[in-house]
């Protein structure tokens, strides 16, 4: 059975939009102030290596299609994200708009279509960027796992990942440490 793994870049603040700058956020980019080291290189390297297919929303699905593709890198990075299953959830990107190699839409019900991933043999489901289908995925209750580098910077404003929820959802803390210029890494276990 495959977990599924919410991976987010994330201010002191809790905002998580526009890390990369692709959006046009006001502070877009935020995340490119920092380096975040070797360690934090191996964070995100390894949990990809653990996961056997991503799961995004449609923004998120086409700017990772748009840049991934023309990616290339010594340490094999690029190679998984562009080879590796990739499902997206929208009801406005058709199945030929869905370019990115061995990419699936999924349409309808979302939370019934997410646990048969879940249910599947192999490595984790990996879900970057992707606000509004995080928020449905904690109130689904799908998500296993958080795996967070928080930056230390205060945005004030923007997507918030824990937003409001119509329950409390109590996380058990299995790994921390820093990397980089004060970077946190976190990984919390859903209860």
């Amino acid at each position: 059975m495959a977990k599924l793994v919410v991976t987010e870049f994330v201010s002191l603040d809790g905002v998580m939009e526009d890390p990369g700058g692709a959006e046009g956020y006001k502070h877009g980019g935020w995340t490119f102030t920092f380096d975040r080291g070797d360690d934090g290189n191996k964070f995100k390297l390894d949990e990809l290596l653990a996961s056997d297919a991503l799961l995004l929303g449609r923004v998120t699905y086409q700017g990772f299609a748009k840049a991934w593709p023309s990616i290339t890198d010594d340490d094999g990075f690029a190679q998984k994200m562009n080879s590796m299953r990739k499902y997206v959830v929208s009801t406005t990107l058709t199945d030929e708009e869905a370019t990115w190699e061995n990419s699936e839409v999924i349409r309808g019900d979302v939370a019934g279509e997410i646990a048969r991933l879940k249910a599947q043999p192999g490595g984790d489901v990996l879900v970057a960027g992707s606000c509004g289908l995080v928020h449905s995925l904690m109130e689904y209750g799908l998500v296993d796992e958080y795996r967070l580098m928080v930056f230390p910077i205060v945005l004030g404003s923007g997507k918030r990942l824990f937003a409001e929820t119509s329950d409390a959802t109590r996380l058990a803390l299995t790994e921390c440490g820093t990397a980089g210029d004060g970077v946190l890494l976190l990984t919390y276990r859903a209860q």
